[in-house]
């Protein structure tokens, strides 16, 4: 398909692209976008048609045949690992007899992160215009093929997708850190309430009382080995929460071996036994803290690798936002605050297209009060 300057089309495996082509259309370092992360997902088969993840990227090229413009995206059979939940609109749809799967999905598979889901190449000089084009583009194509609807899950500006009068948006809450300049842990403390305080004092003598060591591994420093006790603390955590896991050891592999630069393991040794382990990647402005596991149950080892040494790493690093991923008001107390997300959707049928718009109206003002009640508790002195 083309238009006057360029061709787009939609591509069953990123792999079948230029991996210098694709990243040079991140205009920041999000790790999270970056060719090697979504090829890993699909080389190791955790986003496949097998898992209901099918990839169906939508790239643009010019006519010399460089990549310009490109979402990543996959029809989905079901609708888990999004973080954004939607099953209630897929039974509504059953009660009707209305198939709801399957569905076209702009995510990271698995990944609750804020990020741009249509990419441009700094080449482009209008780029608002640009990515209306895409998205009308890829609305076509959603029209065109057997799907119930388009979703792009934790878009970076709700601004720029309500252009379309058809696009739906949702919000959403997370919790973040956010580094005030600070100069050290105890100058962050310091902003906290006296009882607070104590408390997250407490919780960091864990260390102590049980005579571990935190080792801080970055980029090289991760070996096989380390990564081979992370995948069996990642399998017994997700084996004990949710029965099963999404992402193979062959992903965390992939990852070892093209991204390791992006990656911040972080590991609790009992002397020369590890313990437990927390897998970070790291941009030039954010920390984001993604999977964590343990073979021993010790209180407060999680909030430790996975909040307070995220923050100590953001502080010293000079890092501005930590992010700990989806949920988790427990983060609220530990200095993460509050933040919006956002979603944005687009349904085909045009009865549910109107109740759901209703839907989200009410959630809205719902997730907008659940904001404010939360911010009543922080921890802080003042917020800042």
């Amino acid at each position: 398909m083309s238009s006057l300057n360029s061709d787009f089309d939609f591509y069953s495996s990123i792999n079948k692209l230029n991996k210098e082509d694709w990243n040079a259309c991140i205009q920041d370092d999000h790790p999270f976008l970056q060719y090697e992360f979504l090829s890993a997902l699909e080389s190791s088969n955790s986003a496949s048609n097998k898992t209901g993840w099918q990839p169906h990227h939508y790239v643009e090229k010019d006519k010399k045949n460089n990549i310009i413009a490109a979402c990543p995206i996959y029809i989905k059979s079901h609708s888990f690992g999004e973080y954004i939940f939607d099953h209630s609109w897929a039974e509504a749809y059953h009660r009707y007899g209305i198939n709801y799967y399957p569905k076209l999905q702009s995510a990271i598979p698995f990944t609750p992160v804020t990020g741009e889901r249509i990419i441009l190449n700094k080449k482009i000089k209008e780029k608002n215009k640009k990515r209306q084009k895409v998205l009308d583009n890829i609305i076509n194509e959603a029209n065109k093929i057997n799907v119930s609807s388009l979703h792009f899950n934790f878009i970076s500006d709700p601004s720029q997708w309500t252009l379309d009068q058809n696009i739906m948006i949702r919000q959403g809450i997370q919790f973040h850190w956010q580094n005030n300049s600070y100069n050290s842990f105890n100058d962050f403390l310091n902003t906290l309430s006296s009882r607070k305080r104590k408390q997250i004092k407490k919780e960091r003598g864990c260390l102590i009382n049980n005579n571990l060591e935190v080792k801080i591994l970055q980029g090289d420093d991760i070996k096989e080995n380390h990564m081979n006790f992370f995948y069996q603390c990642y399998l017994d955590t997700t084996g004990r929460k949710w029965g099963s896991s999404y992402l193979n050891k062959q992903f965390f592999f992939e990852l070892l071996n093209s991204f390791r630069k992006k990656m911040l393991l972080i590991i609790a040794f009992n002397k020369t036994d590890m313990v437990a382990a927390a897998l970070n990647f790291i941009s030039k402005s954010h920390l984001y803290g993604r999977l964590w596991g343990t073979t021993d149950d010790i209180p407060f080892l999680h909030f430790e690798l996975c909040y307070y040494q995220a923050i100590d790493f953001a502080i010293k690093n000079k890092i501005k936002i930590v992010e700990a991923g989806a949920q988790g008001e427990h983060k609220l107390q530990r200095g993460y605050m509050p933040k919006k997300t956002w979603s944005a959707h687009w349904i085909k049928n045009q009865e549910f297209r109107s109740v759901i718009n209703n839907f989200l109206n009410k959630e809205t003002e719902l997730i907008n009060s659940e904001k404010e009640n939360l911010e009543q508790f922080a921890p802080y002195k003042s917020l800042y």
